[in-house]
């Protein structure tokens, strides 16, 4: 046979001369002189009906010449040859020792050559990451070719398509998304993974999402010319694929806001340049759903739970999970009589910019009254720090023989030490759960494995901080000496008298302190501030914490007023 017999040609010599491995001529030489090749296998291989004549064609007359072409496989596969050649393998420049790839690079020896089916086959799905690999995964190599190492096959085995595979699961490998043989840049707009084609290469598996996605927003700005429009890569990654229930992945729940949907909707370039509104990431992240989220809460509702995954439709659209006719159903899901046995609130609100809101008026007037009475504290207890460290006073000593008389009973002691355990951990939960990203949450950040502690341990502080309070209560009602204390607490004119005079002091108008009652204006202030506090505290924990009875049994902007407490003091410390 030679390379210039038709092809149907040569097949009908294969079929005719099985196992023809060895050629001859009148020389009385055959190829198994010289060559050590293993006969079964290559029998056994997909080339095993061939002459070795077929692919070696300048090997004839024997004997030949050692420095021989490489073998032509466009003999018989014309058209794979081409299109790798027209791929950037075929195309690639050839320098500082970097080499094209050949059909042997990925395929192997020619002569042991087994189906793709095999499992040995080094393109077997199961086997084609190691193969890219040994080029793609190789930095010297990547590095002389001038590519940019990302390391795309150690990406792709942590993937779910990977550890599909690995299972024995039918999933995606490297040529299922970058074809076999026309690989292309992802720039070129025939490439399989450009842009404009990812929907339909990812479609060639999941061919309902791909269906949703191409009707969606997203699918339909970017087939008219929205590059910056996100498609199945943007969200889901390129090559570490993971599932939405690994935290690792950008459509884990918690992921979704911030670090998904956030990267465009958040981002002030793509809004000015697409006219989109740069308020709805913040507005989430302050909502109850966004701290929820931003605690470790899985199952609140986030971007995809509203405005659905794939199938994402402006709210104009009826098809719309978000049009004004879907939203009981959509809000439904979570809090079921949604629009029918409470109204469903605005959205998106920014307590700052919503004026007229009960967000709005209360960071209008809350904020500045925090900042007041803790600003006040703050100053008055410096001045009293300043003037004592001025004065240095020796310290006062008990006569001999006498006691120590306990400032507080133990009724009085017992609560205090509930109140002062529980409310450090409230807070410093409470600013874990509102700031995840900082230093000071992550101790409880390495509790977490799927359970939000920070919100547990803010919760089990909270009943806590309530137990404690109630025991009080009890306590102040069933013993008198308590009961008298606690009347002692109410203000009367002598301590504004006492407090004028005490600033006087600190400020140098006078020359002594005055007579410090056993409960003055310092102690009533501060146990009148704590039990305001405290009340306000439970009272809108517990709102937000069983919100579907605030929802169902109470206004709708109760939910609101909650939240917005909880902001105004967290951006007054802040």
């Amino acid at each position: 046979m030679t390379r210039h017999l038709p092809r149907f040609a040569l097949l009908a010599a294969c079929l005719l001369l099985p196992g023809a491995v060895l050629a001859d001529d009148d020389s009385g030489m055959t190829c198994a002189d010289c060559h050590d090749i293993d006969r079964k296998a290559f029998e056994q291989s997909v080339h095993g009906g061939f002459d070795c004549t077929d692919c070696h064609v300048d090997a004839v007359p024997l004997p030949h010449d050692e420095d021989m072409p490489p073998v032509d496989c466009s003999v018989c596969h014309e058209d794979i040859v081409a299109e790798t050649k027209a791929s950037i393998h075929g195309t690639v420049e050839v320098s500082n020792g970097v080499h094209t790839p050949r059909c042997l690079t990925c395929h192997g020896d020619i002569h042991v050559l087994v189906p793709t089916s095999d499992p040995s086959s080094p393109v077997n799905p199961r086997n084609q990451a190691r193969t890219c690999g040994s080029c793609h995964a190789n930095p010297e190599m990547l590095n002389r070719s001038g590519v940019r190492a990302i390391r795309p096959i150690e990406a792709y085995e942590q993937s779910v398509h990977a550890r599909a595979l690995a299972e024995g699961e039918a999933a995606a490998s490297c040529s299922s998304c970058h074809t076999s043989h026309s690989i292309r840049p992802s720039s070129d707009p025939k490439s399989s993974v450009n842009r404009h084609n990812v929907s339909s290469t990812c479609g060639t598996c999941h061919a309902d999402i791909a269906r949703q996605y191409d009707r969606s927003i997203h699918g339909k700005a970017l087939a008219g010319g929205v590059n910056d429009s996100p498609t199945c890569i943007d969200c889901h990654g390129e090559h570490r694929i993971l599932a939405p229930t690994n935290p690792g992945s950008p459509v884990y729940a918690t992921n979704i806001p911030l670090q998904t949907c956030g990267r465009c909707h958040g981002n002030l370039r793509l809004g000015a340049k697409y006219g989109l509104p740069t308020d709805k990431v913040p507005s989430y992240a302050d909502s109850y759903h966004g701290l929820a989220s931003r605690s470790g809460i899985q199952t609140v509702a986030n971007c995809a739970s509203c405005h659905g995954v794939h199938d994402i439709l402006p709210s104009s659209n009826p098809e719309s999970h978000t049009n004004p006719a879907n939203l009981a159903h959509t809000c439904g899901q979570c809090h079921p009589g949604a629009g029918t046995r409470f109204a469903i609130g605005p959205v998106h609100v920014v307590a700052s910019e919503a004026e007229g809101t009960i967000a709005f008026w209360v960071r209008a007037i809350y904020l500045p009254l925090i900042f007041v009475v803790v600003g006040g504290m703050l100053v008055h207890n410096l001045l009293d720090f300043v003037k004592k460290a001025r004065a240095r006073r020796p310290r006062p000593t008990l006569p001999p023989g006498s006691r120590v008389q306990l400032r507080m009973p133990l009724g009085f002691r017992v609560a205090h030490m509930m109140v002062m355990v529980s409310f450090t951990l409230l807070v410093y939960s409470g600013f874990a759960l509102k700031f995840p990203e900082s230093w000071w949450a992550k101790p409880l950040l390495l509790w977490e494995e799927g359970l939000g502690f920070r919100g547990l341990l803010h919760r089990v502080m909270g009943v806590v901080l309530i137990l404690a309070t109630l025991f009080h209560i009890v306590h102040v009602a069933a013993v008198r000496d308590a009961r008298s204390r606690i009347l002692g607490m109410i203000p009367k004119l002598s301590d504004a008298r006492e407090l004028g005079a005490r600033l006087a002091y600190y400020v140098g108008l006078r020359n002594d302190p005055p007579h410090a009652p056993k409960l003055g204006y310092i102690e009533k202030s501060e146990y009148l501030a704590f039990m305001w506090g405290t009340v306000l505290m439970a009272v809108t924990g517990l709102l937000l914490w069983f919100e579907n009875w605030t929802l169902t049994n109470l206004p709708g902007w109760t939910p609101e007023l909650a939240t917005a407490y909880s902001r105004a003091y967290n951006r007054w410390i802040v």
